[in-house]
């Protein structure tokens, strides 16, 4: 008999069905697939008629995962300031190395949460102690509809810009 992923349960299906999501499964793209061969040159163009740039929502993603994952495991994690905390002021990458530096800062992110959402001695349900009701279950969908939403947006300036499909 193999040993279930998440450890078994009462909850093993809702941890499996949640690590799907978060992993792009599904009716959504997945995060390697929206960025995979996006040419240099386009990471930091706008479209017209759009306000961010694939650079913009790349790291946007980023930082607001990285929100949600450090509120759920750091009680003296502190959110930046909304809008400018979430979002990068310039349209392109910083430096040569700064798209690599946010893909391997995101992938990372998501495996953290994916590890407190797989580790059954993780109580999907209980609050968190330091928020206002929040619990792990609502944080993972959190990710998932978050990450979702920005790659759906990633693949529209994508297409915008001729590199997608």
């Amino acid at each position: 008999m193999s040993k279930h992923p998440t450890g078994g349960g009462e909850d093993a299906a809702l941890r499996e069905h949640l690590l799907y999501l978060l992993g792009g499964g599904g009716a959504h793209v997945g995060f390697d697939a929206a960025v995979k061969g996006l040419p240099e040159d386009l990471r930091g163009r706008v479209p017209r008629g759009l306000p961010y740039s694939p650079w913009q929502i790349v790291e946007h993603m980023r930082l607001a995962q990285w929100d949600i994952v450090e509120f759920s495991r750091n009680r003296e994690h502190r959110s930046p300031e909304w809008p400018g905390g979430y979002w990068p002021a310039s349209a392109t990458p910083p430096g040569r190395g700064a798209w690599k530096k946010s893909i391997t800062a995101f992938r990372a992110d998501l495996e953290t949460m994916q590890e407190m959402v797989r580790d059954p001695a993780s109580n999907l349900y209980a609050p968190i102690p330091w928020g206002d009701g929040q619990t792990i279950l609502r944080e993972a969908l959190l990710v998932a509809d978050h990450n979702a939403y920005h790659l759906g947006e990633l693949i529209v300036v994508r297409r915008l810009l001729g590199a997608w499909g």
